[in-house]
């Protein structure tokens, strides 16, 4: 096949999976159904993309290689459920992609991201959650680790407190490099990723939460408060300090102790306080 013989390219982070029972299994996880909407995200040389589409399932796969895109085409020209794409995941309109295709039911998604990008990708899917019935995503383990974190770990950063927002996040297995061409130098993990039909705690003003939390965690081995004070945050007259007692934190831990619940306790009260740098 013409497709085999497509080298990875080292610009677009690619490494294409060739393992048949990594392939069966990542289906496995996306379930898919006759009925069901299903985007996949840089589908490469079609291997996942051939199972996910064998369901009648509605398929649209997005991919950003135009010396793939034709052989794509041409592969799938006479199956009428799937629809080839060429755009970038981080930069097309998912709502109009999406909302216009889907006739107003959530989408499925299956990708093996770039490690390059997925941290990148992973936001643009948090932004747009209402979207989605269900992400099933290939990471490098490293990032999978960071998302699946408990707090006081080395692990546990603002990915993880953002992400669990808006979603319930589960490690389903590990790829090894073996299951790849070219072979990548370390472990991949794939995840299940379900949105919740609402944020999981109140935080008052997301971004404004999302500031407080990549603030904490600016300088991971200053305090708390010393860490927010260089991100932005203005306690000149002591309103910065103000919140954290009100919200019954210890401006002097570090930002990777506190629990999703006490950064939406804190944001609240420096909404409250009007704290704003």
């Amino acid at each position: 096949m013409l497709m085999e013989k497509i080298r990875a390219k080292k610009e677009f982070g690619q490494n294409f999976l060739v393992d048949d029972s990594v392939l069966t299994r990542i289906v496995s996880c996306v379930a898919p159904a006759a009925d069901d909407c299903i985007l996949e995200v840089g589908p490469g040389r079609g291997a996942l993309s051939r199972l996910l589409a064998q369901s009648g399932a509605k398929f649209l796969a997005v991919e950003w290689d135009r010396e793939l895109l034709p052989l794509l085409k041409a592969e799938f020209a006479t199956a009428a459920n799937v629809e080839i794409g060429h755009g970038d995941i981080l930069r097309v309109d998912l709502p109009l992609l999406l909302g216009s295709r889907g006739g107003g039911k959530k989408w499925k998604v299956a990708a093996n991201l770039p490690y390059n990008i997925s941290s990148q990708v992973l936001f643009r899917f948090m932004e747009h959650s209402a979207l989605f019935e269900k992400l099933v995503l290939m990471l490098q383990k490293e990032v999978g680790d960071r998302l699946t974190a408990p707090p006081a770990c080395k692990e546990y950063g603002a990915l993880t407190v953002l992400l669990r927002l808006h979603f319930d996040i589960r490690r389903e297995f590990i790829v090894k490099p073996g299951s790849f061409r070219p072979v990548p130098k370390v472990d991949s993990a794939v995840l299940s990723f379900l949105p919740l039909p609402e944020p999981r705690v109140e935080v008052g003003d997301e971004e404004l939460f999302r500031r407080v939390v990549k603030g904490a965690f600016l300088q991971r081995r200053k305090t708390l408060l010393n860490s927010l004070r260089s991100s932005g945050f203005d306690d000149a007259d002591g309103t910065l300090s103000a919140a954290l007692t009100r919200s019954g934190i210890d401006g002097g831990r570090r930002g990777e102790t506190l629990s999703l619940e006490e950064f939406a306790r804190l944001t609240r009260e420096l909404l409250a306080g009007k704290t704003l740098a």
